[in-house]
């Protein structure tokens, strides 16, 4: 039922993916598409008037403007050849309209349309620059791509910025549907590019401190109401960040990737402690309508995803270590605490 669910979702996501490539696409060829029917149109007006004037008259305007539709297409029209020469004429330039202003972009189109792995970065920024209430992620590199999976696995909307033309994981990620920009994430243009002002949270995954934190500075001011996920490797640091910016500041490692994705999401999540080689995170977690455990008992979630459940409120109510019978209702909070795919698996389900 849960996997049945999601790739409903990602369905949706790539159904949708593809309409805005589409309208892309369409946009990008409407002057030519505009001239061809202007000339169609206009032709077929001044047809019906030259026909008239030399006494040559068609039955309508509509079966003028058909004339020369099909004219443009060197296709033969059901009545006889005019035969007044500015009528003929018709016949010989209305191709030459087909070709030049139709044809070319057809042809266009229908390249880009069906080979859309051929398209530069000039149109893997117009893609993302449709996007609205997505998240940016910065850096391709072993976090970058995690983070990245984890994202497109829960169906979230995503645009990457990776400086790297290089990077073996740039064909793997643009085969989801995801548009990677090469370029320089350090320029405001860059971000705006991904349109960061309409964007829900940003994700800077590179390894270098100094280069996350001015990312994270230029997004925060382009974008006032970004959630702002930041890996730094300095554990001072990422405290100092979390407390004088409210930057969600990690300091994990690549295998805490499903965790900055969750950061990322919305949800509420700590920084990983190592507890005997295993990374544990705490996440606060409202269950939705949606969830299969709502109704269900602390103890059923508990069993289920092989985590701990150490506060429940309800009602306004907490309660620490709440008991295995415990029953969990819509609305209701929950604080967990797990690894980050157990975590992963339980926001999967909750619909975050």
């Amino acid at each position: 039922m849960v996997n049945k669910k999601r790739n409903s979702k990602h369905r949706w996501r790539h159904i949708q993916a593809t309409i805005r490539d589409t309208n892309i696409l369409l946009k990008e060829f409407r002057a030519p598409l505009f001239w061809f029917v202007f000339a169609v149109i206009g032709g077929g007006f001044l047809y019906d008037y030259i026909a008239r004037l030399v006494n040559e008259p068609v039955n309508s305007l509509v079966e003028s403007i058909y004339i020369v539709l099909i004219a443009a297409f060197l296709q033969p029209a059901n009545r006889d050849f005019p035969n007044h020469f500015a009528l003929q004429l018709f016949h010989f330039f209305m191709p030459l309209v087909g070709i030049i202003a139709l044809a070319q972009g057809l042809a266009d189109f229908g390249s880009l349309f069906f080979n859309r792995k051929s398209r530069n970065k000039e149109w893997e920024m117009a893609v993302a620059s449709t996007l609205n209430n997505h998240i940016i992620l910065i850096g391709l590199g072993h976090l970058g791509y995690r983070v990245a999976l984890k994202l497109h696995e829960i169906g979230e909307t995503i645009a990457v910025v990776e400086f790297s033309t290089e990077a073996d994981t740039v064909t793997t990620v643009k085969s989801w549907g995801i548009p990677v920009i090469h370029e320089d994430a350090t320029r405001p243009a860059t971000l705006e590019a991904v349109n960061i002002k309409n964007a829900r949270a940003i994700i800077m995954a590179s390894q270098n401190d100094a280069m996350n934190l001015q990312i994270a500075l230029k997004a925060r001011s382009l974008n006032p109401n970004i959630q702002v996920v930041i890996r730094i490797f300095d554990d001072d640091f990422a405290h100092a960040l979390q407390e004088q910016f409210g930057f969600i500041a990690l300091s994990a490692t690549e295998m805490a990737a499903p965790v900055f994705a969750a950061a990322a999401a919305g949800v509420d999540v700590t920084n990983p402690i190592s507890v005997e080689g295993q990374l544990l995170s705490l996440a606060r977690i409202t269950i939705s309508k949606d969830a299969p455990f709502t109704n269900k008992t602390i103890g059923y979630v508990e069993d289920k995803y092989h985590l701990s459940i150490v506060l429940h409120r309800h009602n306004g109510k907490s309660e620490m270590h709440p008991t295995n019978t415990t029953d969990l209702h819509v609305g209701d909070v929950l604080a967990v605490l797990g690894v980050p795919e157990q975590l992963n698996q339980i926001l999967h389900d909750n619909g975050q």
